[in-house]
């Protein structure tokens, strides 16, 4: 999978739902670009804003897309942890 392809992904994600992906390109690529190097380094697509902490369990909670909707930041600001999802 290269990067437009993760980011098609994510379009059909959000699709019908109360969020979209950051209007921001560059943020939307560099993002893809690191959950892409994740996957390759550690086998797993993890979220590139997050520290995985070696606890499988744990780690698994950082796979983007996340469940940023139950995280503080989504409450306050409208956006995940790394703004590649955001209220629309």
């Amino acid at each position: 999978m290269n990067k437009e392809e993760l980011i098609k992904v994510w379009e059909k994600f959000t699709e019908g739902k109360d969020f979209k992906l950051n209007e921001n390109k560059e943020i939307v690529e560099t993002l893809a670009g690191g959950v892409l190097t994740n996957e390759k380094n550690h086998g797993l697509k993890f979220c590139p804003c997050r520290i995985r902490i070696g606890e499988f369990e744990e780690d698994l909670k950082i796979i983007c897309p996340c469940n940023f909707k139950a995280q503080k930041c989504w409450q306050e600001k409208g956006e995940c942890w790394c703004g590649l999802f955001v209220k629309r």
